[in-house]
């Protein structure tokens, strides 16, 4: 098999986001950095770059609160995401005796405590909560932390879709516990209510933290509800893999949204779709 630490060459990327057909407002926001320990650099919608000369994070928020709160919710989490790699974020990856699972793991409760103060010093942000699922490329690693209900997919080259993280809500965890099936899951009257977000509530919160090794040819996509609320996993492979005529020219992020939307569109819509060249 060949070495995750010498085979990546570049990193390609699309995202795109959509309010979709009810939601006056997006309540969505992603995220693409690069960085070395020299600089930071914001990634736009679309681009590709050398992977094994830097490190990348890329990260999905959905934020709740009602009002305008969801939507700055979400901004607040992937604005202290920026400002954590900024200020310490590599000086502390060269450490030895860190690991990536606990530097991660701390990053979560501060980007949790940060999302609590601001919900504490203004009125209204009172109650507001988000997602947050970060994918962090180093060294032929994935490296992942996820709250919520957004989902981190992995699709390798030469095997079936995977989904790596977790849904923390009530109906994720009974599918896990085999109380019910995905398709009930989809029709449950509480899909939607998490156990598990940033900023919602006042303990440490508990982040899925896993690691993952890719090679060339694979695929990886970071997504919120609304896609997968349009889109199943067969289609989701479909759409990246082997899109039909019409999906052909779109990057894949935008092909997921234009599917969901369509299909769905019930909740604001938000695809990162990365590739390892």
């Amino acid at each position: 098999m060949t070495s995750p630490n010498s085979s990546p060459r570049r990193l390609a990327w699309s995202a795109q986001t959509h309010q979709g057909r009810v939601r006056r407002n997006n309540e969505d926001a992603f995220l693409g950095l690069r960085f070395d320990r020299r600089e930071l650099t914001y990634l736009g919608k679309e681009g590709e770059a050398v992977i094994n000369e830097h490190e990348f994070i890329f990260a999905v928020s959905d934020g709740m609160g009602g009002e305008n709160a969801g939507e700055f919710a979400s901004k607040v989490v992937l604005q202290t995401v920026i400002n954590l790699v900024s200020r310490e974020f590599h000086q502390k990856t060269q450490e030895e005796h860190l690991k990536p699972g606990k530097l991660l793991y701390d990053f979560c409760q501060r980007i949790h405590e940060h999302a609590r103060d601001v919900s504490r010093y203004y009125e209204e942000c009172r109650g507001m909560g988000a997602t947050l699922s970060l994918c962090w490329l180093q060294k032929g690693l994935a490296h992942i932390a996820h709250l919520g209900d957004s989902r981190i997919y992995y699709l390798p080259q030469d095997g079936q879709i995977q989904q790596l993280t977790d849904d923390h809500t009530v109906t994720g965890r009974l599918v896990r516990e085999g109380c019910l099936s995905e398709q009930e899951a989809r029709r449950h009257p509480r899909r939607h209510q998490l156990e598990r977000s940033i900023g919602c509530h006042p303990d440490p919160v508990q982040p899925q933290i896993i690691a993952t090794p890719f090679i060339p040819g694979d695929h990886f996509l970071i997504c919120t509800d609304g896609i997968t609320d349009g889109v199943w996993n067969h289609g989701i492979e479909k759409f990246i893999h082997h899109p039909p005529p019409y999906l052909v020219g779109l990057p894949p992020a935008q092909r997921l949204v234009k599917e969901a939307l369509e299909a769905s569109g019930r909740d604001n819509l938000t695809a990162l779709v990365l590739k390892v060249q």
